[in-house]
């Protein structure tokens, strides 16, 4: 498949030299409602920015030439026709360039699935002439059907091949832990629902998979992991009776994949960031000690809480990587807000996002 020059420009960030400072400045929070942002800085030379919510019945765009102005686009994709297979709930789409076409994955509920399902998730993709659609179903049924309902849809790509990743929702999947036991001792909850990241081997045509997912990524079993504190909050503070791992991104760096994700509640506070580390596209991944990488600062004196379900995208210099997420802050309230910060991946392979901030753009 041919590569194109903002894939090239984030693989050059992403392989060789990244800043050691901050390098781009976003005015924090942007003034877009979105969830679960996702950037693509196409071949026309302009950033666009896809999202969770604007309708309900698909998704809006953004489009920008330096990541500080938007340009509202209207309703880019409409689902929940006659002939569509989709039919309401339409979360987290990413877009992506590929010979001169542009293919949106994307999470929405599924009219094939039993309507007493209160979860009927599965992915399906999109296709346009252009970034700013208009996007129609590429087939008239999702992507895959696991037999489970299915968000967060992310792509890699490496020569001719690609890998799809994905999270098997919390819905109808109780799993036993230490931190389950606990809660149920505690009369918080009498089981722990939990989301797993998953990841396949995809086909070029993107019309189906190619053997079997591989899980790749769950929240801890034992209370003395070292990732269980942060990953079980929504639990441990009474919030909500499930543990998510969503919201995945990977990328390569110095022939080291890494894997970026969500865990807690995303409509909650405790919603962070984390990372794991593999040498192959499918694991075995292991975490990363330095986790969470992002989370609310409210502790420390900020005013910003719930960061996650982030993307990356490379600023107009052409080598700073900037992570893109959606949060809360204490003045605009529970609305989801996009966020960019820079990031960068240190001398020693560790991972960092300056952030979350709140500030006007320079």
């Amino acid at each position: 498949m041919k590569q194109l020059t903002w894939l090239g420009l984030l693989w050059f960030a992403l392989t060789g030299c990244t800043p050691a400072a901050p390098q781009f400045e976003a005015s924090n929070p942007l003034d877009i409602a979105f969830g679960d942002p996702y950037i693509l800085k196409a071949s026309d030379g302009l950033y666009y920015m896809y999202g969770t919510g604007g309708v309900e019945d698909g998704f809006i765009a953004y489009s920008s030439p330096d990541l500080k102005s938007w340009t509202p686009l209207g309703q880019i994709y409409r689902g929940g026709t006659e002939d569509s297979w989709t039919v309401d709930t339409f979360w987290a789409p990413e877009v992506y360039e590929r010979n001169g076409r542009y293919y949106m994955f994307f999470s929405a509920n599924c009219k094939f699935i039993d309507e007493s399902e209160l979860e009927r998730f599965r992915i399906g993709v999109a296709v346009a002439d252009s970034p700013a659609g208009p996007f129609v179903d590429y087939s008239d049924k999702p992507l895959y059907d696991p037999g489970y309902p299915i968000i967060d849809a992310n792509v890699y790509f490496e020569g001719e091949r690609c890998w799809l990743y994905f999270s098997r929702c919390c819905y109808k999947h109780p799993v036993e832990s230490e931190i389950a036991a606990d809660a149920r001792a505690k009369g918080m909850f009498e089981e722990i629902e939990e989301s797993w990241v998953y990841g396949v081997e995809l086909a070029p045509d993107f019309r189906s998979i190619i053997g079997e997912p591989v899980l790749l990524l769950q929240p801890p079993y034992n209370r003395d992991d070292a990732q269980a504190e942060w990953e079980s909050r929504s639990v441990t503070s009474g919030e909500v009776n499930r543990r998510w791992t969503e919201g995945s991104f990977l990328f390569k760096h110095n022939d080291c994949y890494y894997m970026m994700y969500s865990a807690n509640f995303y409509g909650g506070k405790h919603y962070a960031i984390g990372y794991a580390t593999a040498d192959n596209p499918l694991g075995p991944f292991v975490k990363s000690a330095h986790n969470p990488i992002l989370q609310k600062n409210t502790e420390q004196g900020g005013d910003v809480t719930g960061t996650g379900h982030n993307s990356i995208t490379i600023a107009p210099d052409g080598k700073t990587m900037l992570c893109v997420y959606h949060g809360r802050t204490t003045p605009t309230g529970d609305e989801r807000l996009v966020f960019i910060d820079p990031m960068e991946v240190t001398e020693s392979g560790e991972l960092k996002i300056h952030g979350p901030s709140t500030r006007t753009a320079k």
